[in-house]
């Protein structure tokens, strides 16, 4: 029995130069060159495109879901964010006390007392 399928090729468009492209279905086709025509005419047609991708099914690969081990840190890094850092209650009581915003009246609430002739 022969193949009767066409092979199946991701298709990824890219809406405006520079942004990233994004995948957005699948094509049958026999060869690049078709899948290429056939996606500009399925995803291209009514959408702003710019550049399109096709890649052969087979040439992706990807990971299992069961393998989620590998997407977990290693070391503790959290020094690097700021959510790392605990900040004593003292200081951030004592910088808001301290703010220019709160050490000033605002030009407006000055002006409302000048023309109330308070």
């Amino acid at each position: 029995m022969t193949d009767t399928q066409w092979k199946v090729f991701e298709v990824f468009h890219q809406q405006a130069r520079g942004e990233p492209h994004i995948h957005v279905g699948s094509i049958h086709a026999p060869d690049a060159e078709m899948a290429l025509l056939l996606a500009k005419e399925q995803f291209a047609r009514r959408q702003a495109c710019v550049n399109l991708w096709v890649v052969p099914e087979e040439c992706i690969s990807a990971s299992k879901y069961e393998d989620s081990d590998i997407f977990e840190r290693a070391t503790d890094k959290s020094y690097r964010e700021s959510w790392g850092y605990k900040t004593p209650r003292t200081i951030v009581e004592g910088t808001k006390a301290r703010s220019p915003a709160a050490a000033k009246p605002s030009r407006r609430a000055g002006k409302a007392r000048e023309e109330d002739g308070t």
